[in-house]
């Protein structure tokens, strides 16, 4: 069998790396869920794997549970001995590649955070930069354990002692990965916000975005609210004009134009209309709207920029519902002649 025909993981030391020590000095990589005793207690099964820890971890979300059994079950039933492991350590900021020599077993004493074990053979350190940000985004899986498919040729070429090709449109690779970084926190935010603020609690976050955006603002109580769920204004009082009526809608789908008309209804001269969706609107929602210029149409894509722009000054409580923290990203380099 070649190299390029192992199976390739990677496996992570913990958040912060402090399995290193078990790993690169006593030579096991190991997996935690120490609660869960003995896997190799357990029947080969996925199954009995998301039992135990269901009942090891009652803290766990029920949708948390499938992942974390299964990386379970692949650490004790799929990873073999002669299989390649990539360990990307976050002490010395290198790429470790190894061979794993033995069969998994359990061993609290050996350290007690990460008791299930199994050998391995330390082949090859590279630095990060040996590969390319394709292959090094993949290994960045937030995951304990998981298999390498995308990428695999790059780090079987690098054991090998093969030079890796050129790759031509290593700024175009940087790009789509920045991209799909981007997206991917585009979609945290607006998942959390249907996930944990429903009805009115999504009409206090509005209206707090808005207080943000410089604007004072008022609820409308809790229940039926004749269309009409805050008021915002410039003034202290909400005399001065204009008075803007907004209606918060927290369905994810298509929003049309009966909801936009029925807004609109509601405003009188001088005033303005504002909806506000996590979904999106019809065309003929759109088309309602274009032709009035005192009605505005906000969809999920454009709340989520709004929510960027303005992220720093939001209430510490929504900080906590929308945990994001600044990074810098690499961006493609745009080509010249």
């Amino acid at each position: 069998m070649t190299i390029s025909d192992q199976t390739l993981w990677v496996i992570r030391a913990g958040k912060t790396g402090d399995g290193d020590p078990l790993f690169m000095k006593k030579k096991f990589v190991a997996i935690g869920w120490r609660k869960c005793g003995d896997l190799g207690q357990l029947p080969p099964d996925r199954e009995a794997f998301k039992k135990k820890i269901a009942e090891a971890h009652p803290e766990y979300k029920p949708g948390a549970i499938p992942s974390s059994a299964g990386q379970m079950f692949r650490f004790v039933h799929e990873l073999q001995p002669q299989d390649l492991v990539i360990y990307p350590s976050k002490l010395d900021r290198m790429v470790h590649i190894g061979r794993i020599t033995g069969p998994y077993k359990y061993d609290p004493k050996l350290d007690s955070h990460y008791p299930n074990l199994r050998s391995v053979e330390w082949l090859k350190a590279f630095p990060r930069t040996r590969f390319s940000q394709g292959a090094l985004y993949e290994i960045g899986s937030a995951l304990t354990l998981f298999q390498v498919k995308n990428y695999a040729d790059e780090f079987f070429s690098a054991l090998e002692g093969k030079k890796l090709p050129e790759v031509d449109d290593d700024d175009a690779t940087v790009g789509l990965v920045a991209e799909e970084i981007e997206q991917t926190t585009r979609d945290f935010i607006l998942k959390q916000l249907s996930k944990e603020l429903k009805g009115h609690p999504l009409e206090e976050f509005i209206a707090h975005l808005l207080q943000k955006m410089g604007y004072r603002t008022r609820l409308a109580p809790e229940g039926p609210d004749g269309g009409v769920d805050v008021l915002a204004h410039k003034d202290e009082l909400g005399f001065e004009p204009p008075i803007i009526k907004v209606q918060v809608k927290s369905k994810e789908g298509n929003v049309g134009d009966p909801d936009t008309s029925a807004l609109y209804g509601k405003v009188a001269a001088g005033e303005f209309g504002l909806l506000v969706t996590l979904g999106s609107f019809t065309k003929q929602a759109r088309s309602f709207a274009q032709g009035k210029s005192n009605l505005r149409l906000v969809d999920g894509d454009e709340l989520v920029n709004l929510v960027l722009r303005h992220y720093e000054t939001l209430d510490s409580k929504y900080k906590g519902l929308l945990p994001l923290k600044r990074v810098y990203i690499p961006e493609a380099l745009e080509e010249t002649e």
